[in-house]
């Protein structure tokens, strides 16, 4: 979670240091005309407005991330949009609010409670200025929502390298793929119907969504029924982070059960394939571009997904990718070698199971992730 919130601090805080630039240039250029209103920016006042610029930012963040996303869930985007702007519309004075008299008093040296301060804020809430700081917060905000929605179509880690560029130029790296596909999803679709089936997809892939972030894994795609999920490799290994993402998928869907039996009579359910390897990474497309990823693994990972019903479990994992892992309280049972369809290489096979004892300790780690 920390991780998608920098962005965020780093935009509040770049946007307090052109301002209180300007602010500073301003008050200089003009010989202090408007310091009846405005607060001259010392060291200490630029220090504090920059911290809680970050702050703020951070604030943002979280509430665009982790609170307005479920909030307005199914809100039109206009509506989303008008509901959002009332909101920070009163976000806005209330940090102005707060903030205000702590400046004023740094800068005349006195307490947030001398008579001063409280004329000087009454002065500066009815003049420009005051309206010139709404709108420059209102301008940071509107550019943090742009971000946050393009960080939610596209994905985080993706939208960092567009516009890093990390991956304008094609390199190798070894990555490790979930492949995660719903069980009867052609039965089901046909009992729901498409609307309904479609609304099934929506809640599921949803509440999929709520508990990746926490295992350090992002979305790559979603096809149909079936769900690719990726990890840089040491992330991935890193604390079982891909073992502890289908266990966190597989718990989340069992504690909305009820939700799902009310609304739709079934509780969805999926199968799943986790396998390592080196992939070229690259962005390809003109109108449209896109991070992808190529290479066998993929392949490999699809076809060792698709023999979960064949074993009788719900997670097959690759020999070449448990060597990798430290599993702990998990118990990896081995099911022998498997010649993978279109390859010449067999690869062994192993399901990983857990005990109630162990469930909660991931659940712990997946807690503690999000903090």
């Amino acid at each position: 979670m920390v991780v998608q919130l920098i962005p965020f601090g780093l935009l509040f805080f770049a946007s307090s240091m052109v301002s209180l630039t300007v602010e500073a240039a301003v008050l200089g250029g003009y010989g202090g005309a408007r310091l009846a209103t405005a607060i001259t920016p010392t060291f200490a006042i630029t220090l504090f407005a920059s911290l809680l610029m970050l702050v703020l930012g951070f604030l943002v963040g979280y509430f665009e991330l982790y609170v307005f996303d479920r909030l307005f869930t199914r809100c039109s985007f206009g509506r989303k949009v008008v509901y959002k702007l009332l909101l920070y519309l009163v976000f806005i004075h209330l940090v102005v609010i707060l903030s205000f008299p702590v400046a004023a008093g740094m800068e005349l040296h006195t307490t947030v409670w001398d008579r001063q301060v409280w004329s000087k804020m009454g002065v500066y809430l009815a003049s420009a200025a005051h309206l010139g700081t709404c709108v420059e917060l209102g301008a940071t905000i509107g550019l943090a929502i742009i971000y946050a929605q393009l960080s939610e179509h596209i994905g985080h880690a993706t939208l960092l390298n567009y516009l890093s560029g990390k991956y304008h130029r094609p390199s190798t790296e070894r990555r490790i793929f979930l492949f995660a596909d719903m069980k009867s999803s052609t039965t089901i679709a046909e009992r729901l119907g498409h609307q309904r089936y479609f609304e099934l997809l929506q809640a599921y892939y949803t509440d999929l969504g709520s508990v990746i972030p926490a295992c350090a894994g992002e979305v790559h795609e979603y096809i149909g029924d079936e769900l690719v999920v990726t990890w840089p490799h040491a992330e991935g290994v890193y604390a079982n982070n891909c073992l502890r993402c289908f266990f966190a998928m597989r718990d989340r869907l069992a504690d909305r059960a009820a939700y799902y039996q009310k609304h739709f009579g079934l509780v969805p359910s999926f199968k799943a394939g986790l396998h390592c390897g080196a992939v070229t990474t690259g962005e390809i497309g003109v109108s449209k571009k896109q991070i992808v990823y190529t290479g066998d693994v993929l392949n490999a990972t699809a076809r060792i997904q698709g023999l979960c019903n064949g074993y009788g479990v719900d997670l097959l994992v690759s020999g070449a990718l448990l060597r990798d892992l430290s599993i702990g309280p998990l118990t990896a049972t081995a099911l022998g070698t498997h010649e993978l369809r279109g390859r010449q290489q067999t690869v062994d096979l192993f399901t990983v199971s857990r005990t109630p004892a162990a469930r909660t300790t991931s659940q712990q780690l997946t807690q503690t992730a999000t903090l």
